[in-house]
């Protein structure tokens, strides 16, 4: 698969200066910028209410850090049909996975006995066969063959780029999503080609970002909406798993925080829970996925806030600010507010006030840490691991508005000539609203005006509007698990004695039926519109992709009976918004992309069913 980040507007053009000329300017820039930053900072403390100092969120206790932990990895204490699902959910992790996993039980178990309570079954005794059943080599892949992965992928790759004139190319990086992030770092780890803490690989002296390359997957790319929300929870078990592994082989002790019951202000708006205010919208307008406020405020300000010179940089008046909040509090959901009369830079003032007065991070209390902790990391790449991980562990209406946020945020870089407002500028203003919150402690504002936090901050806020695309999406690793981790759960009677399963093994990897590696077989697909449902044979060949299918689907929807009364004729052909969903098998719903190939899809879950159907409503956000 191909996912390229955006462009960044602060990349050297052919025209560009001297490298030296165009280092000097940038750190001229940066130094501005980052005064802005500290104004910001000045401009979020004048803004909070007295009362809003206290904390609602506090460190948990030795022992709760690994309880809650091992809870949101799905692995609850709990004796009994529980041991299977454990088991279940360890025969699908790779060495590293499972020795992080082993360590917080460690750890668990250790901090029981300091507080003098004694379980009363040893927390080993629950995970010590599911562990070991993880160390089976079918469960990973050895060092060896991770290591040929990664060094095959990264020379084809190189191969296709080394016939060019490399001359004025982009610094590019690879980027691998078939093999878990924390073998990755642990195969670096043991070669000892990790850089150093305090190096800066991610960007050039003249403060550029890489181009960055994820190689073409034959089963294409993944992205967080296409899965259903049951593989998803799946996906963020696991996700969470990997990047504790990774944290640990890099060193980064993070301290999540857990949120405290705290009384929501009566409003409509401000202050009020991302949740909530994503289900009360809902009853509006069903499929919306990002409040019906930010949608209205981000479309206002693509409109008239994208040309306006220092937009998000210049403060809007607080008295109008206020006002305005005040009157969208009692108006905006009948209708009645008028935005005729509201600046771009009192909307954008609007904008960051809505994030800040939310009563948890947008980026959550519990990793809002990890966030931070990720500008500590030197590698490009493995902060690129680290943030993807970390985008899937957010809560739906989390995940959906941060990517509203950024998808607005690349808009307004893409018009740096017009509002002045470059990749560097608009993260130094954002990258406080995102990263200070009242709810959670933070080393930034203790540290003072120092140029090391809040350059780190703006860096991480830079990552993730330039690489948003590639961090929206589900690894090709995570995925893999998710498909064992369901192959595993339809067979879950072999986890429950070890000689049951290695008898049931062998006997089902003599009698499996194995897909048919002949080309030219025929599959049906099941045709879902609406009330109307019927069925269509494709004639699958090794180079069958998924925009294949749906071109035979097109056609035989124009000629067929059933598709007649589906066709919207306004001077040419309308086709309804459709899409090719893999159902049941080993996954629960997975839309495909359309360069997905069919044939190795078929190879990976033969068992399921292609089904043609209307996409879900989607909304901005997705």
């Amino acid at each position: 698969m191909n996912v390229e980040s955006r462009t960044d507007p602060r990349d050297p053009q052919p025209d560009s200066p001297e490298p030296s000329t165009a280092s000097q300017t940038h750190t001229h820039a940066q130094s501005l910028s980052l005064e802005s930053f500290w104004t910001e900072v000045e401009t979020i403390r004048s803004d909070c209410e007295p009362e809003s100092s206290r904390r609602d969120s506090r460190q948990s206790e030795d022992g709760e850090q690994e309880e809650l932990w091992l809870q949101d990895a799905g692995l609850s204490l709990v004796s009994g049909e529980e041991d299977v699902d454990k088991a279940v959910l360890f025969s699908t992790l790779t060495k590293t996975q499972a020795a992080a996993v082993q360590r917080r039980i460690d750890s668990y178990t250790c901090s029981l006995r300091k507080r003098n309570k004694t379980p009363a079954r040893h927390v080993r005794d629950v995970f010590t066969s599911a562990i070991t059943q993880s160390a089976d080599s079918e469960t990973y892949n050895s060092e060896s063959d991770t290591l040929r992965n990664m060094e095959s992928v990264t020379k084809t790759q190189r191969s296709a780029v080394s016939g060019q004139d490399t001359q004025g190319l982009q610094m590019e990086e690879i980027f691998i999503t078939d093999v878990a992030y924390c073998e990755q770092a642990a195969i670096i780890l043991k070669q000892a080609k990790l850089p150093q803490k305090n190096s800066s690989s991610s960007r050039r002296d003249d403060g550029s970002l890489p181009r960055v390359i994820c190689p073409q997957c034959r089963l294409g790319v993944t992205r967080v909406q296409d899965l259903s929300q049951q593989d998803m929870k799946k996906v963020r078990q696991l996700a969470l798993i990997d990047m504790t592994a990774l944290c640990d082989l890099l060193g980064l002790e993070v301290k999540r925080h857990k949120t405290c019951k705290r009384k929501i202000p009566e409003s409509c708006l401000f202050g009020v829970p991302l949740a909530s205010l994503v289900e009360s919208d809902q009853k509006n307008k069903p499929h919306t996925q990002i409040p019906l406020f930010l949608q209205t405020l981000l479309s206002f300000l693509e409109k008239k806030g994208l040309d306006s010179e220092g937009i998000l940089r210049v403060p809007g008046s607080q008295s109008r600010i206020k006002v305005l909040q005040q009157q969208l509090e009692n108006s905006f959901y009948s209708g009645s507010f008028s935005w005729d009369e509201v600046s771009a830079n009192d909307a954008a003032a609007l904008l960051k006030k809505f994030i800040r007065e939310l009563p948890a991070p947008l980026l959550t209390a519990e990793h809002l840490n990890t966030f931070s902790a990720v500008r500590d990391i030197a590698d490009l790449k493995q902060k690129l691991h680290m943030l993807n991980l970390l985008v899937l562990l957010l809560p739906e209406p989390n995940r959906n508005t941060l990517k509203a946020l950024l998808e607005f945020l690349s808009k307004v870089v893409c018009c740096e000539r017009r509002n002045r407002m470059n990749l560097w500028a608009v993260s130094t203003i954002m990258a406080p609203n995102l990263f200070l919150h009242k709810a959670v402690p933070s080393k930034l504002a203790a540290d003072g005006p120092e140029k090391g936090p809040a350059e780190r901050a703006t860096d991480i806020m830079r990552l993730l509007i330039r690489y948003q695309d590639l961090l929206w999406t589900v690894p090709n690793f995570l995925l893999s698990q998710v498909r064992k981790l369901n192959e595993n759960s339809s067979r879950r009677y072999q986890f429950y004695d070890k000689r049951i399963k290695q008898l049931l093994r062998k006997i089902h990897t003599d009698s499996r039926d194995k897909p048919d590696k002949n080309a030219g077989e025929c599959r049906t697909v099941k045709i879902q519109l609406g009330e109307v449902s019927f069925s269509m044979e494709f004639r699958l060949s090794i180079n069958s992709r998924a925009s294949d299918l749906m071109s035979q689907f097109h056609k035989e929807l124009h000629a067929s009976d059933n598709g007649r009364g589906l066709l919207k004729r306004n001077g040419s052909t309308t086709y309804p918004d459709c899409a090719i969903y893999e159902v049941g098998g080993n996954i629960g719903e997975h839309c495909l992309d359309p360069e997905t190939h069919l044939f190795d899809l078929y190879n990976n879950n033969p068992s399921g069913e292609w089904v043609i159907k209307l996409r879900q409503s989607s909304s901005r956000g997705q």
